[in-house]
């Protein structure tokens, strides 16, 4: 509010400019204080801490609320409608495909005037920006200029001017820890508040179902079966399963249901506990809970990820005798090859079929 006025700002005026403006601006104050400590501002956290607050004061009918901007290029909104209408993309494929185009523009510029140079350095500067997702951005950059080639936007040629990023399959060995640490990891969870008795029935559920962060995002209050017991769970496919719902996770999805759940209209099973109200935005905010259940615990030495439960379920499934098929039917892998991996865990089979090393044995 101080910085409003002090720019002379009304509160009907704030857009999407004002709130990159606030971000951008020279803050000194610290945002907010978390266990008696102060903690030093940013600019993403204060455009996201913005945004967020400017979206609860427009539902709440407290300023006015403006009317969605479509995006201006025509070539973006003809594609994306594309990706929707005839390639079927789910609105998270669509956001994350438009996010990474809109940052490759500026670079990139008017499509007609494209070269592969431009397309090469373009890509060069995103990939080590964000090292972690070149292939995929290969992926989106191909789909796009296949699009535009299609429509006549630009040249054929263009298609090979994005390099390949070269994937060893079954190149690394899954993380993951010990059952004794998982529930470890469980008994660090406190009951005291609604924030953390809803932290607790998500651990479960990544730890006894093996469950994706974006599974647990988008999970429905209508989407357990309370009477047979059963959870339905829309995967990556988007094709539904029905999982068996275990005691102890049920109980703590109840708990936190009938004591810990904000009354909202979200139909969402897991909601924010601070105001809006509203399901987590992304799978990292899943990740976010895990690590602040490591921290409380004290726990060292894991990874922080919430996948690092999934990959914990399977090594552990098959160091107890389970087969490779039966860990694929629990983690719902739509195919055997991303359930081979788990192979090279499974040290008992490894140790069955290891040949004698045929040379002298060594000093």
């Amino acid at each position: 509010m101080a910085w409003l006025r002090i720019k002379r700002q009304s509160w009907a005026d704030i857009d999407d400019t004002i709130i990159d403006q606030y971000g951008a601006h020279d803050c000194r104050c610290p945002v907010w204080r978390k266990r008696g400590k102060l903690v030093a501002s940013g600019a993403k956290r204060r455009r996201r801490g913005a945004r967020h607050f400017v979206e609860f004061l427009r539902g709440r009918g407290v300023i006015p609320s403006v009317e969605p901007v479509s995006d201006d290029d025509p070539h973006m909104a003809a594609y994306l409608a594309w990706l929707k209408q005839h390639r079927g993309a789910t609105d998270e494929t669509i956001r994350r495909y438009r996010t990474d185009i809109r940052r490759l523009m500026p670079i990139l510029g008017e499509p007609s005037q494209w070269d592969a140079a431009v397309l090469r350095r373009a890509f060069q500067q995103r990939s080590k920006e964000t090292p972690g997702s070149a292939s995929l951005l290969v992926t989106i950059m191909r789909s796009y200029i296949r699009f535009l080639v299609v429509q006549g936007v630009c040249r054929p040629a263009l298609l090979h001017a994005i390099p390949s990023v070269q994937r060893y399959r079954l190149s690394t060995l899954p993380r993951h820890v010990n059952p004794a640490t998982i529930e470890q990891i469980i008994g660090a969870c406190p009951t005291d508040r609604p924030v953390e008795v809803r932290d607790k029935a998500i651990i479960l559920l990544l730890a006894r179902l093996g469950l994706r962060a974006g599974d647990i995002r988008d999970m429905h209050l209508d989407d357990i079966d309370w009477r047979s017991g059963h959870l339905t769970v829309k995967g990556k496919t988007r094709r539904p399963d029905r999982l068996p719902l275990p005691q102890d996770v049920g109980d703590a999805i109840l708990d936190y249901i009938a004591k810990a759940r904000p009354k909202t209209a979200d139909p969402h099973l897991f909601v924010r506990a601070q105001a809006p109200f509203r399901s987590f935005r992304s799978s990292a905010e899943i990740a976010g809970i895990v690590a602040r259940t490591h921290e409380r615990g004290g726990i060292e030495g894991v990874p922080t990820g919430s996948h690092i439960f999934r990959h914990s379920l399977a090594t552990n499934l098959l160091r107890a005798g389970a087969g490779l098929e039966s860990v694929g039917t629990i983690l719902r892998h739509s195919s055997p090859e991303t359930t081979a991996i788990y192979a090279k865990v499974d040290l008992p089979m490894l140790m069955k079929i290891a040949q004698p090393w045929p040379g002298e044995p060594s000093c």
